[in-house]
């Protein structure tokens, strides 16, 4: 099916996507409260993670249900259904291949879900906490 808007609407649409969530800010901030200093979006990182310390071989992604297809709460568009297919599966892999490139390197990789933050912000907040704690200690 073919896109129902111009291609100028398109890309205003698109530019409108913030690049870093609510979720994002609101757990970065309280992370940091907490005493807890990190990086955010490094961009000379793979896949940009959300939270990083370079230090202690650290990356926190958190991932939106509707771009990461999260099994539970995504889904996809009505129109040009072909397209957001493809695209939710190269994501998946994408993210499959980030999570490889850390791995390999000997980083501890946290994975997320937008559902999960808000669910219980305060646990997945302390889940963090502590497994940044645990990848600093396993670095010393």
């Amino acid at each position: 099916m073919a896109d129902v808007l111009t291609e100028e609407q398109r890309r205003k649409n698109m530019q409108a996507i913030r690049s870093v969530s609510k979720l994002e800010e609101k757990i970065a901030k309280e992370l940091w409260k907490r005493g807890i200093r990190f990086r955010r979006n490094v961009k000379d990182l793979l896949g940009k993670p959300d939270i990083a310390i370079k230090k202690y071989k650290v990356a926190v992604f958190i991932d939106s249900c509707f771009w990461h297809a999260c099994e539970i709460h995504g889904r996809i568009p009505n129109t040009n259904t072909v397209f957001w297919v493809e695209k939710f599966r190269k994501n998946k892999k994408r993210d499959e291949c980030v999570n490889n490139h850390y791995l390999d390197l000997g980083w501890s990789i946290l994975r997320i879900w937008e559902h999960e933050v808000k669910a219980d912000f305060n646990g997945v907040v302390d889940g963090i906490a502590d497994f940044i704690s645990s990848a600093k200690d396993s670095q010393s």
